[in-house]
């Protein structure tokens, strides 16, 4: 075969392949699903709002009324915190103050940004009660707003702040007597009336059978007519 031949038969066979050999398509496997069509989007109904992932952060609840505090305890707070020695807080038990410790405290006024009235107010509230009066011992040491001792409890305001106390320990006395008074009347009241009601309802089956008629006897003889006999007329007579 010459080469004019063989080249030839290069050629015929490379023009076979290339028309046996087409663009190769992927085969699908026996029994193989076949592979599912992307679901168009939804559309929104009208007047929807689509949904964000980005959900708001949610409103804090409104913080429950709470009661108003005593603007005396805000400056009782106040004197607590600039003068811890002398103003304990609860439970620690109470110093008897120096007398006139009023000016001392004024000169402080603006520093405590409290008003002399505020600063009576908060005084006299402190020093009013039993656990202030409870302190004021006969011979105790009275304090500065340093703590340091400005005189001492007289016998005087001893006994004074003793009748203080006794005072309002029979104010509660006769309070909790009032109230078990009123708690005795109302069971009292409530028991008569629990009687009266037994008693009417124990009653009434007895009225109701007086009140119905009862029938005759047979044997009981007819009761005798009390209407007198009719005169005998004159003209029977004669």
């Amino acid at each position: 075969m010459g080469f004019e031949q063989l080249a030839e038969l290069k050629k015929q066979l490379a023009a076979a392949r290339a028309e046996a050999a087409p663009a190769a398509k992927p085969v699908a496997k026996p029994g193989a699903k076949p592979a599912r069509k992307p679901s168009p989007p939804r559309r929104a109904a009208p007047g929807h709002k689509p949904a964000t992932d980005a959900k708001p952060a949610a409103d804090a609840r409104p913080a429950a009324d709470a009661k108003p505090v005593d603007p005396v305890v805000k400056s009782i707070g106040r004197l607590q915190k600039r003068f811890p020695n002398v103003f304990p807080k609860n439970p620690a038990p109470k110093l008897p103050l120096k007398v006139g410790i009023f000016e001392d405290l004024v000169v402080h006024a603006k520093e405590l940004s409290l008003s002399e009235a505020e600063l009576r107010d908060a005084i006299k509230t402190w020093c009013r009660g039993s656990r202030y009066w409870k302190c004021l011992v006969e011979g105790a040491a009275r304090v500065d707003l340093t703590g340091g001792e400005a005189g001492k409890v007289t016998a005087q305001e001893a006994a004074g702040a003793q009748r203080l106390q006794a005072h309002r320990a029979g104010r509660g006395a006769a309070k909790a007597a009032a109230s078990s008074a009123d708690a005795s009347a109302n069971a009292s009241a409530a028991s008569v009336v629990s009687v009266d009601d037994a008693a009417q309802a124990a009653a009434t089956p007895q009225a109701e059978a007086e009140s119905q008629p009862q029938a005759a006897s047979p044997d009981t003889p007819a009761a005798e007519s009390t209407t007198p006999p009719a005169a005998p007329s004159a003209t029977a007579e004669a």
